[in-house]
């Protein structure tokens, strides 16, 4: 991983265009070749980025880091570099998931039918060069679903979900892999998201889940 901080004009143009003024700021490209640009607030979310595939041309006073799927450009104009460093941050073993996710996990495994009717588990952890996939099922159509489960759905887990599956999808021998976003609660700025990537979204009942809730009795939905 490498870590830029410096003063820098960024734009980005493709199926859309957006522009950040000359100011400082933190670049990470990181090993998978994915180019982030951050500020010094607005907690985790970059500013603007690109995710890979996707190739880097780093000249002596800018960067052009260009998309290999949509041709979408990202250029960095550098005016004074502050930092310049590069880390090996080897393997990394993945997200731990709390109790509650890793038993969600587990019950939707033994049983896929909350996430659709005739589906069929594949493997639980499925690997990727970027961590595992919670879970890889096939639908009622034999087509590939990765399913990421989350106790809260926010953006974040949409953006990983995302990662996953644009990875997945360059296997000829998994594609066409659509993507499913499971939680016990999901913010509605993540669904809107997750929707606009084609992303479906299955809100999780964890009692239903475990068998506790009488069935028999009346509910309101």
């Amino acid at each position: 991983m490498r870590l830029l901080v410096a003063r820098c004009q960024v734009d980005y143009t493709g199926r859309l265009s957006a522009h950040l003024p000359m100011a400082t700021r933190l670049i990470i490209w990181k090993a998978d070749g994915s180019v982030l640009v951050h500020a010094d607030g607005g907690s985790y979310k970059p500013l603007n980025w690109m995710t890979p595939p996707c190739t880097v041309v780093e000249g002596a006073t800018e960067w052009t880091v260009t998309s290999k799927k949509s041709g979408d450009q990202l250029k960095i104009t550098i005016e004074e570099v502050f930092h310049d460093s590069s880390h090996e941050l080897g393997v990394d073993p993945g997200l731990q998931k709390d109790g509650v996710e890793a038993h969600l996990q587990e019950l939707l495994a033994a049983d896929t039918a909350p996430l659709g009717k005739g589906w069929s588990l594949v493997r639980r952890e499925y690997p990727t060069a970027i961590g595992p996939v919670d879970l890889m099922c096939r639908d009622s159509d034999g087509r590939n679903v990765a399913v990421e489960i989350k106790r809260r759905g926010e953006i974040d887990g949409v953006e990983q979900l995302t990662r996953y599956l644009e990875l997945l999808n360059r296997d000829p021998l998994l594609a066409p892999v659509d993507g499913v976003f499971a939680a016990q609660a999901i913010k509605p700025q993540a669904r809107v998201l997750a929707e606009d990537r084609g992303i479906r979204c299955v809100v999780l009942d964890y009692d239903d889940l475990r068998g506790a809730v009488d069935q028999t009795q009346p509910r309101l939905f």
